[in-house]
């Protein structure tokens, strides 16, 4: 109950945080931009000048939420690093930890009942924010995204990840620190991941192997391919799938990671938060 208890004054501080009322103000934006542009794609023109088809606004319309989905992929890690490496940190900096530790809580749910309310709102605001943003391109193009749901849980795990790993770094490092490792981390792992394409596409396995120990190490970039996959109409796949090239698309994906890798995901994801019990519990404040 002391989890639960706590998983609730961390979506309440979070709400309090400028942080988030700035991701929301600025995830707003963008959705309300993107809807205008996606609004004046009902007029575009082919190169002889005659009107698209509504296949081919269909086609660029999914072109245009692959990059949208980067765009909300990208923000969501970053939030959820830099909020996740202050969670821990600057309580302790604060004295903050000190008083809530001296009443019967002890750490472990205190590392815990933080990984559950930022899990509530990351997985809330991957899903309030695909829906309606691939509602409102399916309503105003005729593009509807496949698979809505695994789209939105792979987004979401993709930012638990990151948080993750920066709640572990909250238990030893500052917040600024922390966040800026986590970030750095998601960068690094996206790079390997186009490496590991391209040596999947020329049949090199020395640079294919870059990228599978990344995503086995880091799992976002093969989290993001799970997302993508789930935004991909049939057609492009079995088009792209021709294509000896496509492997190093950071925007395409063949198929979903295969349930051995979600596990490893899953285990991935349990060590860590074990690991930041671990290291909070040795901490001396």
């Amino acid at each position: 109950m002391l989890v639960l208890a706590i998983a609730r004054l961390t979506i309440r501080e979070a709400a309090r945080r400028r942080l988030l009322l700035a991701l929301l103000i600025l995830t707003v934006i963008a959705i309300l931009l993107s809807a205008w542009g996606f609004s004046h794609m009902t007029t575009l023109k082919c190169e002889d000048g005659s009107p698209c088809t509504a296949e081919q606004v269909r086609g660029v319309a999914f072109a245009l939420t692959t990059l949208l989905a980067f765009m909300f992929s990208f923000v969501l890690a970053l939030s959820a690093a830099f909020t996740g490496s202050s969670s821990i940190a600057s309580e302790v900096e604060s004295g903050i930890a000190q008083a809530i530790l001296a009443r019967p809580i002890s750490r472990t749910e205190v590392v815990l009942g933080k990984w559950l309310g930022f899990t509530v709102l990351i997985t809330v605001y991957a899903a309030v924010v695909s829906v309606i943003e691939l509602g409102l391109v399916a309503w105003i193009t005729g593009y509807a995204a496949p698979h809505v749901a695994p789209f939105i849980a792979f987004l979401a795990a993709e930012g638990m990840v990151l948080m993750s790993m920066a709640l572990l770094f909250s238990t030893r490092l500052s917040n600024i620190t922390g966040g800026v490792m986590a970030v750095s981390a998601f960068g690094l792992a996206w790079i390997a991941g186009i490496v590991g394409g391209f040596g999947q596409a020329f049949n090199n396995d020395t640079v294919r192997s870059v990228g599978t120990i990344s995503r086995l190490l880091i799992p976002t970039d093969g989290l993001w391919r799970g997302a993508i996959y789930s935004l991909e109409p049939a057609v492009y796949i079995a088009a792209q799938n021709t294509v000896r090239q496509s492997a190093a698309n950071p925007f395409y994906a063949s198929s979903y990671p295969a349930w051995p890798y979600l596990a490893w995901v899953t285990l991935w994801i349990v060590v860590i938060v074990g690991l930041a019990v671990v290291s909070f519990q040795r901490r001396e404040l």
